[in-house]
C-alpha cells in the first residue's frame, strides 16, 4: 500500500478511540459513528451509585450503567431493542433498574468473561465499533481533595477542590484488547463528561495512561459545556488541561464551546465552536462530528 493510499484510508475510516463513561461519552460515540464504523469506546466501570452500584455489589460484575449507554449511542439508529435497553423500572424490587442493565449483568454472568458479555450485547443491538471496559477488575475511584480523602464515584462527584483521583487497588489491569485498539488509533478522544468521575476516572488505570502516552494519534479533548457543581466548579478550559496534565496526560487538541466556558489559557491548540444542542445542556452529535471529523485532516 502506498501512502497516499494509506493515508486515504485514514481520511474515509479512521480508527477512533473514545475514552470516558456516562452521557458525555455517549455524545462523542454518537458524533464519531457519523464518520467511521473503526471505534472503540473505553467505558470506565468506577460508578458505584444508582442501578449500577446495586448489581455491583449483589452479583459482583463491573458496573453497567455507562457501558449501557456507550452501547445504546453506538446501536442501529431506530433500534427497538437499543430503545427498549433504556427503559427505567418504577416497581417494586425492580425500581430503578433498566432493562439494558439487567441484560447485561445476565450476559456477564453467563460469559467466561465481561467482554464476551460485550460483545455478544453489541451483536444483539448491532453496534458499529466495539465497546470495552478500562479494566474488568472491581475498583473504587478515590479522590484526594483539600478538605481531605474521598471514596466512591458518588462521594466523589459531590466534592470540589479536588487535587487528583486514583483507584483502588491503584493498578488494575487494562484489557488487552483496549491496549490493542489504542496502539492502532488514528484519533484518541477524551471526553465529553464528568472531568474527575469520568475521564479520569478511566485513564487512572495505569496501562490506558501508558497507551495514550505512546501512542502516535492525535489526542483531542472535548471539554464539558460549563463548570460541574461541585466536581469542576468555576473550572475553565485551562483547568481542564491542567488537571489532564497532572495525572500524566498531554493532549494536543482541546475542543471547546466558550459561549459556556471559560478558555482561560489552556496553552495548547484550541478549537472553539458551538457545539451545543438548542436546549445548550447537551453536546450536538452533528456539531461535534464536524469539529472532530476535521481535525483528522
Amino acid at each position: 500500500m502506498t501512502p497516499t493510499s494509506e493515508a486515504g484510508s485514514v481520511r474515509r475510516h479512521p480508527r477512533v478511540v473514545a475514552i470516558g463513561g456516562g452521557h458525555g461519552l455517549a455524545a462523542t460515540l454518537r458524533a464519531v459513528r457519523s464518520y467511521t464504523d473503526r471505534v472503540t469506546a473505553v467505558v470506565s466501570v468506577a460508578d458505584d451509585g444508582g442501578s449500577s452500584g446495586r448489581l455491583r455489589e449483589l452479583l459482583q460484575i463491573i458496573a453497567p450503567g455507562d457501558l449501557r449507554k456507550c452501547l445504546v449511542a453506538l446501536a442501529e439508529p431506530g433500534s427497538p431493542l437499543a430503545l427498549a435497553f433504556e427503559l427505567r423500572f418504577t416497581e417494586a424490587e425492580l425500581a430503578g433498574h433498566s432493562l439494558g442493565n439487567l441484560v447485561l449483568a445476565g450476559l456477564m454472568d453467563g460469559a467466561s468473561d465481561p467482554i464476551e458479555a460485550l460483545d455478544e450485547a453489541c451483536r444483539l443491538l448491532r453496534v458499529k465499533g466495539r465497546v470495552l471496559p478500562a479494566t474488568v477488575e472491581p475498583v473504587v475511584l478515590k479522590a484526594d481533595a483539600v478538605s481531605g480523602q474521598v471514596a466512591g464515584q458518588v462521594a466523589v462527584m459531590a466534592t470540589n477542590d479536588i487535587r487528583s483521583v486514583s483507584l483502588v487497588p491503584a493498578d488494575p489491569k487494562a484489557p488487552a484488547q483496549v491496549l490493542a485498539a489504542l496502539a492502532e488509533a488514528d484519533q484518541i478522544i477524551l471526553g465529553p463528561g464528568s472531568l474527575f468521575t469520568s475521564v479520569l476516572a478511566a485513564i487512572a488505570v495505569p496501562e490506558i495512561r501508558q497507551g495514550i502516552n505512546r501512542s502516535d494519534a492525535k489526542t483531542v479533548y472535548v471539554c464539558n459545556l460549563r463548570p460541574q457543581v461541585a466536581e469542576t466548579q468555576a473550572f475553565d478550559v485551562e483547568m481542564h488541561v491542567e488537571a489532564l496534565r497532572v495525572h500524566g496526560i498531554s493532549v494536543d487538541v482541546a475542543v471547546c464551546d466558550t459561549s459556556g466556558l471559560p478558555l482561560g489559557k489552556p496553552g495548547i491548540p484550541v478549537v472553539d465552536a458551538d457545539l451545543a444542542r438548542p436546549s445548550g445542556l447537551a453536546h450536538d452529535p452533528v456539531k461535534l462530528a464536524s469539529v472532530l471529523a476535521d481535525l483528522l485532516g
